[in-house]
């Protein structure tokens, strides 16, 4: 598992792009039968990928769980949410089974012992992208289709921002502890996402872009809005934003992007826009 420590915002301002890269990037999450882990130290979240081809996959495969947690299974203290942007495929969390289809969601709590992985079709895998976070409290698992998530449409075609934002692991849609995920789809001929750029001081953010076509890329902004920088994303990559960064970001053309939060609230007003005119 890679471990990633916390940056902070003075030191960040001397990075060059192969060390903000190396920082917050998170690249080639889905191996064959295998469970890719990043550990960040921000706020304690873990990004996960998993694309299960000729195995049952169990999702602490490669993972020293004793060492990295100091637990005795993986979702002992944490809870987690995950997304198949791949192939149908299946997911076993103790003694319920999911079927997932593309864009579909479960949240699993705490206190979940065993949590497999396995593809519909090894020609066409499945391909689990997850976060977890911390938890000091037990929820109900439950399974979200992309149908029945809560959908907020937002932007317009003239800022070139229309999008849907499609709210999965939401308070306004099933109780957690801390973890908050969604996806928003920008529709074509709309490149810009999260604007106006904002921070939120309590709670960090991390962006798995997707559906980016070939050839194609999303140039994702962060820092603070003062002084930004930007990582070139390719498709299927994820970003790292501590609290004292923005995260937005435009592409050459249009995409999808899976957000997760955790952090010590879930008021979503508890922001600090920053005017684009403003940005640096």
């Amino acid at each position: 598992m890679d471990i990633r420590y916390s940056a902070n915002q003075k030191d960040f301002k001397r990075y060059t792009t192969e060390e903000t890269r190396k920082e917050f990037l998170i690249e080639n999450l889905y191996v064959s039968d295998e469970v890719v882990a990043v550990y960040s130290h921000v706020d304690r979240m873990v990004t996960l990928g998993c694309m299960p081809v000729n195995e049952v996959v169990p999702i602490d495969k490669g993972i020293d769980i004793w060492a990295n947690f100091g637990t005795h299974y993986f979702l002992e203290r944490r809870e987690i949410g995950i997304f198949n942007i791949g192939g149908a495929g299946t997911i076993v969390a103790d003694n319920e089974t999911f079927s997932m289809g593309y864009k579909d969601c479960v949240y699993i709590t705490k206190g979940t012992k065993n949590v497999t992985f396995a593809s519909a079709d090894p020609a066409k895998p499945a391909k689990f992208y997850m976060v977890s976070a911390p938890a000091h409290k037990s929820c109900k698992t439950t399974y979200i289709p992309i149908a029945k998530a809560a959908k907020r449409t937002v932007g317009a075609m003239e800022t070139s921002n229309k999008r849907t934002i499609n709210q999965f692991i939401h308070p306004d849609v099933l109780e957690t502890c801390q973890l908050s995920m969604g996806m928003t789809v920008l529709e074509p001929g709309s490149v810009w996402n999260t604007m106006p750029a904002h921070t939120h001081e309590r709670r960090m953010e991390i962006y798995m872009y997707f559906e980016i076509p070939e050839n194609n890329v999303v140039f994702h902004m962060m820092g603070e809005g003062k002084e930004t920088r930007h990582i070139v994303m390719l498709n299927e990559q994820a970003v790292i934003s501590p609290s004292w960064s923005i995260h937005a970001g435009a592409g050459t053309s249009n995409y999808t992007f899976i957000w997760a939060m955790g952090g010590e609230n879930m008021e979503f007003d508890d922001m600090d826009n920053i005017p684009t005119t403003e940005l640096r």
